[in-house]
């Protein structure tokens, strides 16, 4: 177990309330020795020692680097395998990791995450050399790390390190630009975003109503009911009649139902349990206000006065407001499609683990988690770990963001950045320094195969690599996929939140923590606690939590605020 293996797991048992059992007797590690890529690296690097730090005695050792797949440090409490097969997790390994966030093992010049790729708009990525909007070159590098236009291989040891957490959910959110807006009824508009402000198309109310059901009164009273030319009493006011009511004359009243037009001449509103009928006339205890229980024209708004900005969802409440307003259509962003592919053999999808296999927990989880975040999931396909299968699903995709579970790392049979780079994409965050999950990837895979509607411009799609455990995956949602989205969708910032942590919570020495906690206390009391089973494997903290709660490195003590993540529902 190397030492981030190590603090990982010190982290999430400080956490969850339990000691930790006794290690037995740690066999002697040997050192390693670090190798350089490129054109004039030598084999012989600096050495290494068993924890990945530099060991300036020039010993030669065994060239390594890597753990393998099954030794991922973003386990669960105890080292094995998570509900989604975090042995799929190779970069959840710290030092000691191959291909994830802060390794130190080599990597192949031709590593996805560092050559910039082709790509035609060039969003921005996490490799200050790569051209924006320029020409960029295949994520199959050429080894000349030294060169411009060419980032450097991860073995590197100029390797620019990962970007921290706020620095890839802005990355994310700059990564990509609205979809084109449609017009669409308003049947049709939930769930997307009002592409541009919604204005009053009439006054609101569009006449002066009645608030209540009652007798619209004229004068102060006591009052007769109005009557006809054939001196029979007037009939009421009913809400939807056509015509002009008759104006009342001082002293008269007529009844009249809620939402009905004001008769001229009307000063209030008598409410029904406060009329007293006494033979021909009509009287209450308190005399109401002139105006009372009168909805005026224009109380709400004006023609032409903005209702609501664009970048707002289309929630139930708006399609009421618009549809109040004069609306019968609604210029507004679609929702973005998602696909989600499912990636591991160890998984089964019906029954109770067994074999050595386990339960996929992802699968069912995320397409909801982005319908949640404003996707429209397409489909959720279970590929298994199939080379060919995954990359004909990437290269053929008619999405605007393709989402994968697991296959983050450089094992045997992680295969998406094989196919990252087979299919040239440019690799815009590959690795995050966050706990869990930092092995989470985004990528630019160039034009959809099938772009929205005919005679549409071509645009690009994304991927969105999560990493196989459970609690890391959805670290990587809320921190990749939910800017992402955020931008195709054409949707405001949400507001920064922060609360105040009512109890010490561990740190990582240098990566931000996601830690699910629950709401306590209200007022100037109101505090956030963070849960138990908290590990990257775990989801039982998560169901029950509030929100996330954004840990800066080293932790954070009682009576600190720190911002908090609000899930989507």
């Amino acid at each position: 177990m190397s030492g981030a293996d190590e603090l990982d797991e010190a982290i999430a048992l400080a956490n969850s309330g339990r000691t930790r059992p006794e290690p037995p007797p740690a066999p002697r590690l040997k050192r390693i020795r670090r190798i350089e890529w490129g054109e004039n690296a030598e084999s012989a690097g600096s050495a290494m020692g068993p924890m990945g730090e530099h060991q300036d005695h020039g010993r030669p050792g065994e060239a390594g680097g890597h753990g393998g797949r099954g030794t991922g440090g973003e386990r669960g409490q105890h080292g094995e395998h998570g509900p989604h097969g975090d042995k799929r997790d190779g970069g959840e390994r710290g030092s000691g990791g191959r291909g994830g966030a802060g390794s130190t093992g080599p990597v192949p010049p031709g590593h996805p995450g560092e050559g910039p790729g082709r790509h035609r708009n060039g969003p921005p990525q996490h490799t200050p050399e790569a051209p924006r909007g320029g020409a960029h070159h295949p994520a199959e590098g050429s080894g000349k790390a030294d060169q411009p236009g060419h980032a450097q291989g991860p073995g590197n040891s100029a390797r620019k390190p990962p970007p921290s957490w706020r620095e890839a959910v802005a990355l994310a959110a700059s990564a990509a630009t609205a979809l084109p807006a449609e017009t669409v009824p308003l049947a049709h508009a939930l769930g997307r975003t009002l592409a541009t402000p919604l204005r009053a198309l009439t006054d609101l109310p569009s006449f002066d109503t009645s608030a209540m059901d009652g007798w619209a009164v004229s004068g102060p009273g006591p009052w007769e009911p109005a009557r006809a030319a054939d001196g029979t009493e007037r009939p009421g006011v009913l809400a939807g009649d056509r015509s002009e009511p008759p104006q009342l004359a001082d002293g008269e009243a007529v009844r009249i139902a809620t939402g009905a037009r004001i008769p001229p001449g009307t000063s209030a509103v008598l409410r029904s349990e406060a009329a007293q009928r006494t033979g021909a006339r009509l009287r209450t205890a308190t005399p109401p206000q002139p105006g009372t229980d009168i909805r005026p024209r224009g109380q709400e708004c004006r023609k032409g006065d903005e209702l609501l900005p664009a970048g707002l969802t289309v929630t139930p409440a708006v399609l009421g407001l618009a549809a109040a307003a004069g609306y019968d259509e609604l210029s507004a962003v679609p929702r973005p499609r998602a696909e989600v592919l499912v990636l591991g053999d160890e998984l089964l999808h019906r029954g109770l683990p067994r074999d050595g296999r386990i339960r996929d927990a992802l699968g069912p989880m995320v397409e909801p988690w982005l319908t949640a975040l404003g996707a429209e999931v397409t489909v959720t396909r279970l590929l298994g770990d199939d080379a060919e299968a995954l990359h004909e699903a990437v290269a053929t995709t008619t999405a605007d963001v393709v989402v994968t579970t697991g296959g983050t790392a450089s094992g045997p049979v992680d295969h998406l950045q094989p196919t990252l780079r087979r299919l040239e994409a440019q690799l815009l965050v590959h690795g995050v320094r966050v706990r869990p999950g930092h092995p989470m990837l985004l990528a630019a895979l160039g034009p959809a195969t099938a772009p929205r509607g005919a005679g549409k411009e071509p645009r690009d799609s994304y991927l969105v690599g999560l990493p196989g455990n459970p609690l890391a995956a959805l670290s990587g949602l809320v921190t990749l996929a939910a800017p992402l989205l955020r931008a195709l969708a054409g949707r405001t910032e949400p507001e920064a939140r922060a609360a105040t942590l009512g109890a010490e919570v561990s740190g990582h020495p240098r990566d931000t923590r996601l830690v699910p906690v629950r709401y306590e206390g209200s007022g100037i009391r109101a505090r956030i606690r963070p849960l138990r089973y908290s590990g990257p494997a775990m989801l039982r903290g998560v169901a029950s939590c509030d929100a996330l709660a954004v840990v800066p490195p080293g932790g954070g003590a009682p009576g600190t605020d720190v911002p908090v993540l609000e899930l989507p529902w």
